[in-house]
């Protein structure tokens, strides 16, 4: 903008100075045909006058020119700084739907680790249950055939004893179905 100013005040300087160079040519009077009318007046004051005129007419040009260019600017700065701000609105709210989505996710793998968990335990409880009662049925199993062992011991055993003595066994060995009768 300003090499164009700068170029048409150059121009202006020079058909200045041509004119002040060639004032008395330029003022000379002569006969002028208007079309409607005809008059002696001086060519080059009447040319003059026109350019003058005409750069009159050039700078009002440029100016609204320039000025409807400002404000065309101006509009468009303000809609792009709605739209930015419209991006960024937007952007915050796909960030925001982003991180429920994450936190909705955390939500639910906290929830399906904490059944996963609450159901380990309880399969652990009920396994530790279910062995605590094979143990106890081996244990009574066990304690029966023992018992059976030990009275069919006994059985063969009091034959051998000499008549009329009881054979005694210290309470530890006496299975305790039979302590009662001890």
């Amino acid at each position: 903008m300003r090499a164009r100013l700068v170029l048409l005040l150059v121009a202006i300087l020079l058909v200045a100075g041509f004119a002040a160079l060639n004032w008395a040519e330029i003022m000379k009077p002569t006969v002028l045909n208007f079309g409607v009318f005809t008059t002696d007046a001086p060519l080059g004051a009447v040319l003059i006058g026109l350019l003058g005129v005409a750069l009159l007419v050039f700078l009002v040009a440029s100016a609204l020119t320039s000025a409807r260019m400002r404000s065309t600017e101006i509009r468009y700065h303000r809609d792009l700084q709605v739209q930015r701000d419209l991006a960024e609105r937007e952007e915050a709210s796909r960030f925001t739907q982003l991180r429920q989505h994450f936190d909705n996710h955390l939500r639910e793998n906290r929830q399906r680790d904490a059944l996963v968990s609450t159901e380990f335990e309880r399969n652990m409880i009920q396994s530790h249950r279910d062995l605590r009662d094979q143990l106890q049925q081996i244990h009574h199993t066990l304690a029966t055939r023992l018992g059976e062992l030990e009275s069919r011991m006994e059985g063969r055993l009091e034959p051998l004893a000499p008549a009329g003595e009881v054979v005694r066994r210290p309470i530890e060995e006496v299975p305790a179905r039979d302590r009662a009768k001890v």
